[in-house]
């Protein structure tokens, strides 16, 4: 896979995590018999376990060299596990949030890929139709939706897996989905692995862009999705984390109160991602 770099204009490779196990699990007709365990929450509570002893740290130099992690934006310390290691934090300073009223940003550094909702209340992500009904899992009035946005964004293993509120606001409401866990990634196109994922919901009424809906979908071996609710958020403030495994954030915009920028339409046009950092602009309010 192929990701737009904005800073330089050029395009860079996508290593996909586990990418010959996951090929496996999901093209191989041996492979689509495991699939079944391999996607159950009970594996990713083991895998949870054993990335939680002080054993799995002895990963993380391997891990940092595979995936060419600048550690000097993260916090300079020991990590006791490699889930220690996976959920670290920016240092102070690695990351700016744009603070202008009229952009909307982005919640974590990942990869981006926008979709159309179409006036069915539809989309179309990696080749499978979604309604936003079958993402929210049950009934929310989205009706102002018509001709808005769905924002997905990938986070891969490289990425820090921690995101922020991309504006000012309060929660209208929010619950979590139990799902199976398969991998966010192109293999799994033929599987409606939004629809079936464990997914967190929030309903938030912010102070530039209306009403917006953030799902945070867990992928395989993510066990658990980390959520803080306080009563008032601020843009920039940490909103949650997930723990170890390549995950994916939705937002759904409604089109009449934002515009996203033309390189990241372009791109998304094309089927191409755009890479991007927490806290950078990748739309206006209209």
């Amino acid at each position: 896979m192929k990701v737009f770099v904005r800073e330089t204009g050029t395009y860079e490779g996508a290593e996909q995590y586990g990418g010959g196990a996951l090929k496996f699990l999901y093209e191989n007709p041996v492979g689509r018999i495991l699939l079944g365990l391999a996607v159950s929450p009970v594996v990713s509570d083991i895998y949870a376990f054993f990335n939680s002893k002080a054993s799995s740290a002895k990963k993380i130099p391997g891990f940092i060299k595979k995936y060419n992690i600048d550690m000097s934006e993260f916090e300079d310390r020991e990590y006791g596990s490699f889930k220690d290691f996976f959920t670290r934090r920016f240092r102070e300073g690695a990351r700016s949030i744009d603070k202008d009223d009229n952009v909307l940003v982005a919640p974590a550094d990942s990869k981006l890929l926008v979709y159309e909702i179409d006036s069915d209340l539809k989309m179309k992500i990696k080749g499978s139709t979604y309604t936003i009904s079958e993402l929210l899992g049950k009934y929310i009035d989205i009706k102002d939706y018509n001709g808005g946005y769905a924002l997905v964004y990938r986070l891969c293993m490289d990425d820090c897996h921690r995101y922020c509120f991309v504006d000012d606001g309060v929660f209208l409401d929010h619950y979590g989905i139990k799902g199976k866990l398969h991998t966010v990634s192109s293999i799994s196109k033929d599987y409606k692995i939004y629809k079936e994922n464990t997914r967190e919901i929030s309903v938030m009424k912010t102070r530039n862009f209306d009403i917006l809906i953030q799902i945070e979908v867990g992928a395989l071996l993510v066990g658990r999705i980390n959520n803080c609710y306080p009563k008032v958020f601020v843009r920039g403030d940490e909103k949650g984390f997930f723990e170890p495994g390549g995950s994916t954030i939705v937002i759904l915009v409604n089109g009449d109160t934002v515009s996203i920028d033309e390189d990241i339409m372009k791109c998304s046009g094309a089927g191409v991602e755009t890479k991007v950092k927490l806290g950078e602009r990748v739309g206006k309010k209209k």
